[in-house]
């Protein structure tokens, strides 16, 4: 297991969701959208916070592959909001940025084992990502949801137990969405 203690440099609104979603949420909304991979520097930053800093490195090399999952990613989503399940372009997108690592398993003396290899350093964090997502997946596609406020573009995974979350952050998004149902009322 990683450690997933934010890193105090990062300015994300929603920091700490599984590894894929995570790496979609370095975007949120704000005029022009933020996007924490714009600079390397954010890049170290995400890496820093998603518990990988001491496993990838920080350099342009391997940012140019985890905007390339990214995006592949964001394809995805999309897809699985638009009608529960991954078209046929965004499962190429995901398989392109999978087919540069696997994951070994083997039996070792403290028992089972597994490792993931990658064809090239620079890949091992978008990959680590894109086989993140396939286990959300596998675990229920249907809690990999966008928050339901109309400004807000962040992702989580619902582990609520009826799976009926539908914000990013009921103190952020939420409050929003209560206060302007609000004050249409009061305008009434």
């Amino acid at each position: 297991m990683t450690d997933r203690t934010a890193d105090p440099r990062d300015p994300r609104p929603l920091i700490g969701e599984p590894l894929a979603l995570d790496l979609l949420n370095t975007r949120w909304a704000g005029t022009p959208v933020n996007d924490l991979l714009d600079e390397p520097d954010g890049f170290g930053i995400w890496l820093s916070s998603a518990g990988l800093a001491d496993r990838c490195g920080a350099g342009a090399d391997g940012l140019v592959a985890v905007r390339q999952a990214r995006e592949a990613l964001a394809g995805a989503v999309r897809d699985l909001d638009g009608h529960g399940e991954v078209g046929a372009s965004a499962t190429a997108a995901l398989n392109a940025v999978l087919r540069h690592g696997r994951l070994r398993r083997e039996l070792g003396p403290a028992g089972p084992a597994e490792h993931v290899e990658v064809d090239a350093a620079r890949w091992l964090a978008a990959w680590l990502a894109v086989a993140d997502f396939l286990d959300l997946i596998g675990r229920d596609a249907g809690r990999i949801k966008k928050c339901a406020h109309e400004a807000c573009i962040l992702h989580f995974f619902d582990t609520s137990q009826n799976g009926r979350r539908r914000w990013c952050s009921m103190a952020v998004c939420g409050n929003r969405a209560k206060a302007a149902r609000h004050y249409e009322k009061a305008r009434a």
